[in-house]
């Protein structure tokens, strides 16, 4: 987590945290779905959270994989009636904490430092959007998802005698929807990348073994950890 998330997380916290706002959701729930009503916002206290929209013929996309102490603010704030735009489903069991929408707003407007800690963490968030759009659009199927995977690294990695563990559960299929593919062409790309020595894969979770390999065949510009992550 980035020194920017932890304090606005932080400052959310001393403001709004309440032990009967906390809510406890299994695995694979629906949070919200694109076009429900905002009556909450929510920040995550432990767990993981896809954020993603539905194509019109079904095909699922992920655009965010949130985790731990991190916040779902998918909507136009201080707009009347904001409706999300996103959906938003809990890949693991999740621990959040639920605040009234207009509350949030109104004491974002009062509080000159909690606006200024939201402002910045939004700004990154706009930074961090365009250049995950960059990493796609120059770089192919094959680049994008290389590029996933070195953002998977930043968020989820740990280090082993064997590379870079990603130490988080992933399917082929979801690597797909990050990288807005098919699953056909992850597995051929990864089965490449397997066959290379760059990425090994067992119990659903990825090793990387090569990253250097990765980072030269997208010309990564080794952008910090806040703005290279998938949240």
């Amino acid at each position: 987590m980035t020194e920017i998330q932890l304090s606005l997380y932080s400052l959310l916290i001393q403001n709004f945290f309440d032990i009967n706002k906390i809510i406890h959701i299994k695995k694979g729930t629906l949070l919200f779905q694109e076009k429900d009503p905002v009556h909450q916002i929510f920040i995550l206290l432990n767990g993981t959270i896809s954020l993603g929209r539905v194509h019109e013929k079904g095909k699922e996309f992920i655009l965010k994989i949130l985790h731990d102490e991190d916040l779902l603010l998918e909507y136009n704030l201080f707009k009347n009636a904001p409706k999300y735009h996103f959906f938003s489903k809990t890949m693991t069991d999740c621990e959040i904490l639920a605040i009234d929408r207009k509350e949030f707003e109104e004491a974002v407007i009062k509080d000159p430092i909690l606006l200024t800690a939201l402002t910045t963490w939004l700004s990154n968030g706009y930074l961090k959007a365009h250049m995950k759009c960059q990493d796609l659009i120059m770089n192919g199927k094959k680049g994008g998802l290389y590029s996933i995977l070195i953002r998977l690294c930043h968020s989820f990695g740990k280090k082993t005698d064997e590379g870079i563990l990603i130490d988080f559960p992933l399917t082929h299929q979801e690597l797909a929807n990050l990288t807005y593919g098919t699953r056909e062409v992850m597995q051929r790309i990864l089965k490449e990348l397997r066959e290379e020595g760059i990425i090994s894969y067992s119990n659903q979770k990825f090793t990387i073994k090569n990253l250097a390999y990765l980072k030269q065949a997208v010309d990564c510009q080794n952008c910090p950890a806040d703005i290279c992550g998938l949240n």
